[in-house]
């Protein structure tokens, strides 16, 4: 297939890998049409006008068919990590429902991003599952391209971010024995080149494709690596004993990774992972493979210049499960706490005043109180508040921030949160700016919350005397900081 024939399907488009494959496609020259579960969370992507856009479900094999008409090929970049024990299993399924539509629409590839491991080998059951959605994929006899991958170093992916967080906090680190485990991490920019590239090599169709950077080397090695390029000095100490859900729980409390996201992917460093094979060089030879050192420093540069394209959090799967986002409705058993306030600034200076909540900015208002809830929303086992956002000033459809999902942006004018800490309901914080006739900006700042039972009643009213503390100064401090940055403007 060359450069602008025919149609590519990307799904997973909303996730760390396919969100940056994507302008890659169309940078090439290929015509893209994105399969989402909901086309809302594509806003704020620079490509957006550039691609066509399909709604659909793996797991809802009606909806699928339809969004593959005219497609040649297909890249599945989608994977149930995250929503629950049952993951394995929701992951075949989807496998199949999409290799059974795939023939039926006649699409003659499907190109596969999966784990890195030797299928002999005792693997995780993260690992294994990779390896057999693969095979799932192949049962309806559409060629499929598997690349196989172990870490991908980049900015935002789960693997970096993992390696980056424990490094970063902790001087001293007490280390199981998966720290020592040998791996061939690969930068995102190599395994999106072997993704493009494969549409141009029609004989890797049916092919397992073995992925890895130019350096293998252990966990504790990689920690190592990134202090060095960081300026930190970092001791390693190993321990006999510390099982992967002890581990996991550890993640948990260190690094924005929630347990049930870690505990299967530090099951899996147990495994070595490293390429096996010359097939990659072989089918491939034009791709220049970067080192990790390379692939460190190219990650962090992307940090910060603040042009981090995606992150693994823009995944859908929350604390709260793989439930679609769901449209604000206003109903009855809706609480609604509305606050107003008219701002001697323009609309665009508030806007840009309450579009920069949250992540390293902060909440303005009480900020210790921000984070204590959101310590106790990790202690539960919840997101917490340490996914920050992935870009300072800008905000999209999708991104976390925080404890909160943005569910609707409208630029100049709205940003609409939804929350992802555990509570006993939904909940919304929504802030919107409109102009006034004398040219200033009335400020409306609304908390929405859906109770669930007797227990979410409880929670809000006995949490009510604080939120009013809290909101009341927030919507002032957000008044102030719009004025400031009125009068710079």
């Amino acid at each position: 297939m060359t450069s602008g024939s025919g149609l590519i399907l990307v799904t997973g488009a909303t996730g760390y890998v396919g969100g940056r494959l994507v302008p890659r496609l169309l940078a090439a020259g290929y015509r893209v049409r994105c399969l989402v579960r909901d086309p809302a969370r594509l806003k704020g992507r620079a490509w957006l006008s550039q691609v066509e856009f399909a709604q659909g479900d793996m797991l809802q094999p009606e909806t699928l068919v339809a969004a593959m008409r005219g497609v040649r090929a297909l890249y599945y970049l989608v994977h149930s990590l995250g929503g629950g024990s049952d993951f394995a299993s929701r992951d075949l399924m989807a496998a199949r429902n999409c290799a059974a539509a795939a023939r039926a629409s006649g699409v003659e590839r499907i190109i596969y991003l999966g784990g890195l491991g030797d299928p002999h080998a005792n693997l995780s059951p993260h690992l294994r599952s990779r390896q057999e959605t693969g095979a799932a994929l192949r049962e309806a006899g559409v060629p499929v391209t598997e690349f196989r991958a172990a870490v991908i170093v980049g900015s935002g992916s789960l693997s970096f971010e993992l390696v980056r967080y424990l490094t970063e906090r902790l001087p001293v680190m007490i280390c199981p024995r998966w720290v020592f485990t040998r791996t061939q991490p690969i930068a995102i920019h190599n395994v999106l080149d072997y993704l493009v590239a494969t549409l141009d090599a029609p004989e890797s169709g049916g092919c397992i494709v073995e992925i890895g950077g130019r350096d293998v080397l252990t966990y504790a090695e990689m920690m190592i690596g990134y202090a060095k390029a960081r300026g930190l000095k970092r001791w390693l100490i190993p321990v006999p004993v510390l099982t992967p859900r002890l581990s996991s729980y550890w993640v948990h409390l260190v690094t924005p990774i929630p347990a049930v996201i870690a505990q299967p992917l530090i099951k899996s460093l147990g495994n070595e992972v490293v390429v096996r094979d010359d097939t990659a060089q072989r089918l491939f030879p034009s791709v220049e493979l970067a080192d990790y050192t390379t692939a460190v420093r190219m990650a962090l540069e992307k940090m910060d210049t603040h042009g981090v394209e995606t992150s693994w959090s823009d995944a859908l799967t929350s604390s709260q499960g793989c439930r679609t986002p769901l449209a604000l409705i206003v109903r009855e058993g809706m609480i609604i706490e509305r606050r107003q306030c008219v701002v001697d600034a323009a609309s665009e200076a508030v806007y840009a005043s309450f579009a920069r909540l949250g992540g390293t900015h902060g909440w303005l208002y009480m900020n210790g109180a921000w984070k204590l809830r959101a310590a106790v929303d990790r202690l539960c086992g919840g997101v917490g508040m340490r996914r920050g956002r992935r870009d300072p000033d800008q905000l999209r459809v999708g991104d976390a921030l925080d404890f909160w999902r943005v569910e609707a942006v409208e630029p100049g004018s709205l940003v609409r949160l939804r929350a992802e800490m555990r509570i006993p309901g939904r909940a919304w914080l929504e802030f919107r700016t409109t102009t006034e006739p004398n040219s200033q900006a009335l400020l409306t700042q609304t908390a929405f919350f859906e109770p669930k039972g007797l227990l979410g009643l409880a929670y809000w009213y006995m949490l009510y005397p604080l939120h009013i503390l809290i909101f009341r100064g927030l919507i002032r401090q957000i008044t102030r900081r719009a004025i400031r940055i009125a009068s710079r403007c």
